[in-house]
This record gives structure tokens, sequence and C-alpha cells, in this order.
């Protein structure tokens, strides 16, 4: 079967990783691909995006080569292992606005939130070393 989704995630943060983990573990028909846009040779370009854009905000790819970013992606994987009453309760307009919110939130804080920033500087990571290097 193939994936519905393609989440593409910063792997280096703990709290993405957890949650990543989590919702692999529910993936049991293997309909989400991962990808840790923060592992050794991965290319942003094959997204269609730049490393700073995958940084800002998780993304997701669709079958039909559609990007969605933010909260939607977190409702295409949720849909995905069964959370679909769940998700439809996320898309009400004040659960939605508080979820965008908080997400960019988060996404905004998150190195510094993660223990990622030193000497009081969030910059982000040096891309991972190719392979072919």
């Amino acid at each position: 079967m193939a994936s519905e989704i393609e989440v593409f995630y910063d792997g280096a943060c703990p709290v993405c990783s957890r949650e990543m983990a989590a919702v692999r573990r529910r993936d049991r028909r293997g309909r989400i691909r991962f990808a840790d846009f923060t592992a050794e040779g991965f290319d942003p370009a094959a997204v269609g995006v730049t490393r700073e854009a995958l940084m800002d905000r998780i993304h997701a790819r669709l079958p039909d080569g559609s990007l969605v970013e933010g909260v939607e992606v977190f409702r295409r994987i949720y849909a995905a292992i069964g959370f679909g009453p769940l998700v439809a309760l996320t898309r009400l307009p004040g659960v939605a606005h508080l979820l965008d919110v908080g997400y960019r939130l988060f996404a905004r804080n998150r190195l510094r939130l993660t223990g990622r920033c030193h000497d009081g500087a969030c910059e982000l990571p040096p891309p991972p070393a190719s392979r072919h290097a």
C-alpha cells in the first residue's frame, strides 16, 4: 500500500522526534512515510522548499505531490492513523484558531524550548553532511 502522506520533521528536535515515534507506532498500515530532514544526505530540494522553510514549520507531501504545512500536517497524519473524529474537532473555528496560534508559537520557539540555543543565540543548525562529501 502506498503512503497517504509523507511527513518532513525535525529529527534533532526531541519533542518532534517523540511525536513522530508515537505516530509511527500507531501507523500499523504504513500510511505515513517519515522523513527526518536533519538526517545526513537529506535534500530539501527534493521537497521543493528550502531548509529554512522546513525548520520554520512542519511540512508534508500528499500523494498528488501537493504540500501541506503546520497544523494541517498533524490533522492529516492523525486521520491516517484512525483519529478522524478527533481531527474533525480540530477544524471547529475556535479550536482551529487556538491550535494554529499554539503551533506557531511552538514552532517559532522550538530551538529555545528544546535546549538547542547556545550563548543566547538560536541559529539555524548547519545542514547535515552529505554522504557524498
